[in-house]
């Protein structure tokens, strides 16, 4: 993991200065949330409509999580979500209907935020935008001082606004479900967006922390009656012990019968905190953030020492840059995409098309297995890369829960011609012919 990011409790990654430790050592921290409902829910929609739909009617979880996602936890001094009463956005569940925003109203108001109404000021703006500005930069000046400030939207223009509460020394989080939201990255502390934000609200990644509770309870069972600790030597004897039975493994830690044995070791406080406010013992184990950690399924390893469980093997699939065209090095940088050989990104394409006519769409473990079996298939890649193909798909206007399932061209073709319009959208000057090398770059030609 690169400087200046940090590994959360629920396994995504979030990156920035913050992170590094801008809030570290503070205890609770004081922020407030600015939320733009229609934007974010919109795009949320594109991306995953479960998870749009849960983000939704479910705030009170999220926020919950949101709160306690980082090494120190966050104080909600002022929750503020603006909504257009009267707005809706067609339902992808049912053709021809449309979901009411006004219908998760109570849902926000019953999860302590302050909802202000924002109607529609013109026929494609609502006016949120303005009053989420005009909000957060009187907060500056109030009487309580807030150490961060989360502003979740996906519209490009609160940069400027971002730029505005760093210059006052502030910390500021950025949550967007944008394809454009990278490009913000640079004037946030740091930035959940995209998979990240999807999996900090799906409750569907917590099937496996639910059946890993169920295992780690049959195996800790011996009769034994530890010595009670208190839930601060509880922790610090877990991250001690975590870390050195991690150290001294020589093959994957099977996380069941590690957890059996570590709540046999330290205790009734396990149980009685919940692992420590982590919320599991496999969320424990993600926010020690162990070098080389990797978790897949029901085992830890350590990628440098052990083989994966699967017996996988693999090599990179970035590209070197001496081998990369010169306007396809410009769109990778400037759009924050990932380096890989133009066999890579088809053979993404390819697995996306295949696994989304035979499962039900999740974008977590839809991005998961994609990693997983062009592993298995001699080609490593992390999870960002099929991430940036499912979220540039689906704002091209080719989503994956699609029915019937997009093809493998149809893929393709939608995330090369999204990542054309966001590079026209952020000045990235080509050349005659250079729209054709970035199509068969990417894995979509002409001919197509």
């Amino acid at each position: 993991m690169r400087a200046g990011s940090q590994r959360t409790s629920r396994g995504f990654s979030t990156t920035g200065p913050l992170a590094a430790g801008t809030l570290r050592g503070m205890g609770d921290v004081r922020s407030a949330l600015y939320l733009d409902f229609d934007n974010v829910f919109s795009g949320l929609l594109k991306l995953d409509p479960v998870v749009a739909f849960q983000f939704a009617e479910t705030p009170a979880k999220w926020l919950d999580r949101l709160r306690n996602e980082s090494a120190v936890a966050r104080r909600w001094l002022v929750l503020r979500c603006y909504m257009n009463p009267s707005g809706s956005v067609p339902d992808p569940r049912t053709e021809g209907a449309r979901v009411s925003f006004f219908r998760f109203r109570s849902a926000f108001t019953d999860a302590g935020f302050e909802v202000v109404d924002c109607p529609r000021l013109s026929h494609t703006k609502n006016g949120a935008d303005i009053r989420l500005v005009i909000d957060a930069v009187e907060a500056l000046g109030a009487d309580a001082h807030y150490d961060e400030f989360v502003i979740a939207s996906g519209d490009s223009d609160m940069t400027p606004l971002l730029v505005r509460l760093r210059a006052a020394d502030r910390g500021v989080t950025l949550m967007s479900p944008s394809d454009s939201a990278v490009v913000m990255q640079a004037v946030a502390d740091r930035l959940i967006g995209g998979d990240d934000l999807v999996e900090l609200i799906d409750t569907r990644v917590d099937d496996l922390e639910a059946s890993l509770e169920i295992d780690v309870a049959a195996t800790s069972s011996d009769g034994k009656a530890p010595t009670e600790l208190t839930e601060d030597d509880a922790r610090a004897l877990f991250a001690e012990r975590m870390t050195q039975l991690y150290e001294d493994a020589d093959e994957p830690l099977n996380l069941a019968s590690l957890g059996g044995r570590l709540r046999n070791e330290l205790g009734p406080v396990t149980t009685a905190s919940r692992w420590f406010g982590s919320g599991g013992f496999l969320r424990a184990v993600r926010a020690l953030d162990l070098p080389r950690m990797r978790i897949e399924g029901h085992y830890v390893w350590d990628e440098s020492r052990h083989t994966r469980p699967s017996n996988g093997s693999a090599e990179a699939a970035v590209v070197h840059p001496a081998n990369v065209p010169e306007v396809v090095a410009r769109v990778t940088a400037d759009l924050k995409l990932t380096a890989l050989t133009p066999a890579s990104w088809t053979r993404i394409h390819s697995f996306l098309a295949a696994y989304v006519s035979t499962h039900e769409f999740n974008l977590n473990e839809i991005t998961k297995a994609a990693r997983d079996q062009l592993a298995d298939d001699g080609v490593r890649i992390n999870r960002k890369a099929p991430a940036l193909v499912v979220q540039g798909a689906a704002y091209g206007g080719c989503p994956l829960f699609r029915q019937p399932p997009p093809t493998a061209n149809e893929i393709a073709h939608a995330f090369v011609e999204n990542l054309l319009a966001r590079a026209a959208a952020a000045d990235i000057e080509l050349a005659q012919g250079d729209d054709v090398v970035v199509r068969e770059w990417f894995g979509s030609p002409a001919s197509d």
